[in-house]
């Protein structure tokens, strides 16, 4: 594993090498060319990529696609079964499992199956997920919690950004901006679950066996306003 030091050297030296071709197509190709040009193996679990406390991620500037904080089933516990008992459906792909899959924002209540779904809101300083029905959700993320997500995630994150051209697998990418963030902005946080730029995907599937399978409940944001959800920010390359 490259020390951070290394990886501040590499960076540089691939901003003067200009335009690289995509080592994988699709939208995961340019976390994957970043990693292998660094000298960092391939990995999906939570904590760090860099030495012992700093996580690498990678965006299009162009990119409309969101990036991925962490992820975090809500509290309580077991309320998954609630939900997927409750809002969960088949589809012709589940095999007569029930699933739920929806994306939720602070702005307004989404779409679920063509009717009235979810919305996250801000009270009793935790952000809730509540429904348009009359029965209240009791599904929650508190400051606790998300601070402990994002810090074992995202202790401090070197945010690398890539112009890009072509697509597929004749994409190229330019790295040539790079920062450093550090310090959970929990404040931010929710500012940005209001303005809808940081959404909340829920994803949970079912076992044969009829429990509920979290698929990755993730917190996505803007990739223009990640870095708000730091409260410090230091400029690499």
């Amino acid at each position: 594993m490259p020390s951070f030091d290394e990886i501040i050297c590499k960076l540089k030296e691939l901003k003067k090498q200009g335009y690289i071709k995509t080592h994988r197509s699709g939208p995961t190709g340019i976390g994957k060319t970043l990693e292998d040009l660094l000298g960092i193996k391939e990995n999906n679990i939570p904590g760090p990529d860099i030495g012992e406390e700093i996580e690498l991620k990678s965006a299009r500037k162009n990119a409309v696609s969101m990036v991925t904080l962490f992820t975090k089933a809500p509290l309580p516990r077991k309320v998954n079964s609630y939900l997927l008992k409750e809002f969960g459906y088949v589809t012709p792909d589940s095999k007569g499992e029930k699933i739920l899959h929806t994306t939720v924002s602070g702005t307004d209540f989404n779409k679920l199956r063509g009717e009235i779904g979810f919305k996250v809101v801000f009270e009793d300083l935790r952000l809730k997920l509540k429904s348009n029905k009359k029965t209240e959700i009791e599904a929650y993320w508190d400051e606790t919690i998300l601070r402990k997500c994002f810090e074992k995630k995202l202790p401090k994150l070197t945010y690398v950004k890539a112009d890009s051209k072509g697509a597929g697998k004749n994409e190229e990418f330019w790295f040539n901006e790079a920062y450093l963030l550090s310090g959970f902005n929990f404040e931010n946080l929710v500012k940005l679950v209001k303005s809808g730029d940081v959404l909340v995907d829920i994803r949970i599937g079912q076992y044969p066996d009829g429990r509920p399978h979290d698929h990755g409940t993730g917190f996505r944001v803007q990739p223009s306003k990640l870095d708000l959800c730091f409260k410090n920010r230091i400029k690499l390359i």
